[in-house]
């Protein structure tokens, strides 16, 4: 995986931001290879939501935390797409 997921400071805070990292996985600027998905969970041990970008065999690629009102809000956009289409 590419992100720590210990760095406080990559929170995503608000649907703008989900946006562009979702447009980034789209686009490829990131650089990762092989995405198959994405999707949003909560981290079994402390209940902090973040969104994971994932290969075919269900490997983490890349994950961000994101504030509980992203995670409550940006389902749809998780689930359907960002609205910009490249």
């Amino acid at each position: 995986m590419s992100f720590n997921m210990n760095d406080d400071q990559e929170v995503i805070t608000n649907l703008v931001e989900l946006e562009r990292f979702l447009l980034s996985v789209e686009m490829g600027t990131l650089g990762l290879e092989g995405v198959a998905g994405v999707g949003m969970a909560t981290n079994n041990s402390d209940g902090r939501h973040f969104v994971a970008v994932f290969d075919e065999q269900q490997k983490l690629l890349l994950a961000r935390w994101i504030s509980v009102e992203v995670f409550e809000t940006g389902k749809d956009l998780v689930r359907y797409g960002t609205r910009l289409k490249h």
